[in-house]
């Protein structure tokens, strides 16, 4: 488990990502709170390594809030919780043509099916763990993406109830323009699902239904039904556009790693695309897009540093960047944040993804790499 951080006897940061598990619990709990409010329990989606943040971790601090469930993509991600000793209810969804389900269901790990080679597959597994598998039937209510058509779902169900290796717990769906309040899929992907849900009790079945997703969980209450999924919201990340109480939990930081006066006149690294109007102090900063710093934020990025946003000048490196830091005496070893909560100013992953032309998503979950040390605050 990870310790809570004595950060006064630390080596400095090359790039270093700092998760502040008490911002999830917070995130989780309001998302929690609305959940509860109508009836519904609430699942952490913790795929991808938790958006970056790391799944045992933020797994431990979502349960500790009130999640009662995670949320995973790939069956190896949930057969790591399993492993790490989390045992509450899991979901893994999307997986290859050639996953073996044996060892997810075999550790009490449901899985979904959206087709019928698919619970095929599963139900081969089931088979050689000697138990049911618990499954959920994914409709594609319009998304496009997985889920199983609307023409051939009475085929899955069916398939599904008949077979003795399977027990049907949820039916679900995912929404496309959720983050986008009144747009008219909403509505109508609300309405597939209560048809996709008649045809399940049609088959004697009563399973659990989930739709909602972040944006849903904020602002459609009654699209909460028995399980609510939250994922980019329980980081603290906005998916709407109205403000909500979400505390960012990333914060993503380096060091100076050497400073250095030029002249006016003088270029910043390659293609001298920036050139010094006035003498200038800079500093350098040892972390590039190699360590999750777009290229395509070059002359678009600032970075907070010695009690000020600076601007980062010429383009960005593979493993450095350069701040101009005028006449003021920045340092040596001073701590340089590239993005955090923007609390004290500085600047935020969102903020990141606005002048990218990109989501948040994409910023927090690209942190998951080699060079980028992660510690975590908060930690019980």
């Amino acid at each position: 488990m990870a310790d809570q951080v004595d950060q006064s006897d630390r080596r400095l940061p090359r790039a270093e990502v700092t998760v502040d598990l008490d911002a999830i619990r917070h995130n989780v709990a309001l998302l929690a709170g609305r959940a509860a409010s109508s009836g519904a329990a609430t699942m952490a989606v913790v795929k991808a390594d938790a958006y970056g943040h790391g799944a045992l971790p933020v797994a431990k601090a979502a349960l500790d809030a009130g999640a009662t469930w995670l949320g995973l993509a790939a069956l190896d991600e949930a057969l790591a919780l399993r492993a790490a000793g989390i045992t509450a209810p899991m979901l893994c969804w999307l997986n290859t043509a050639d996953t073996d389900f044996r060892p997810g269901i075999a550790t009490d790990i449901d899985v979904a099916a959206s087709s019928r080679r698919e619970l095929d597959a599963i139900v081969d597994g089931a088979r050689r763990a000697g138990r049911p598998a618990r499954v959920h039937l994914k409709i594609d209510t319009g998304l496009g993406r997985n889920g199983c058509p609307a023409d051939l779902w009475p085929a899955l169900v069916d398939a599904a109830a008949a077979e003795e290796f399977v027990e049907v717990v949820g039916i679900w769906s995912h929404l496309a323009c959720a983050d986008e309040p009144g747009h008219p899929s909403i509505d109508e992907q609300a309405k597939r699902f209560d048809d996709a849900y008649r045809v399940v009790r049609a088959a004697g079945l009563e399973p659990m239904r989930h739709l909602a997703n972040s944006a849903a969980t904020l602002n459609r209450p009654d699209l909460h039904h028995d399980l609510v999924r939250v994922g980019i919201a329980m980081y603290g990340l906005n998916p709407l556009p109205d403000k909500e109480d979400l505390r960012p939990a990333m914060t993503f930081r380096s060091s100076v790693a050497l400073t250095k006066r030029i002249a006016a006149g003088e270029s910043v690294s390659y293609g001298h695309t920036w050139t010094a109007e006035r003498d200038t102090r800079l500093a350098l900063v040892p972390a590039g897009y190699a360590d999750g710093i777009p290229r395509g934020l070059s002359g678009r990025l600032e970075v907070w540093l010695a009690g000020r946003r600076r601007p980062v000048v010429g383009r960005v490196c593979m493993d450095q960047v350069v701040v101009d830091c005028g006449e003021d005496p920045v340092a040596e070893g001073d701590i340089v944040t590239l993005f955090g909560s923007g609390v004290d100013g500085e600047p935020t992953a969102t903020e990141w993804a606005s002048n990218l032309g990109t989501i948040d998503y994409e910023i927090v979950t690209g942190m998951c790499r080699p060079r980028i040390s992660r510690i975590y605050l908060g930690a019980r």
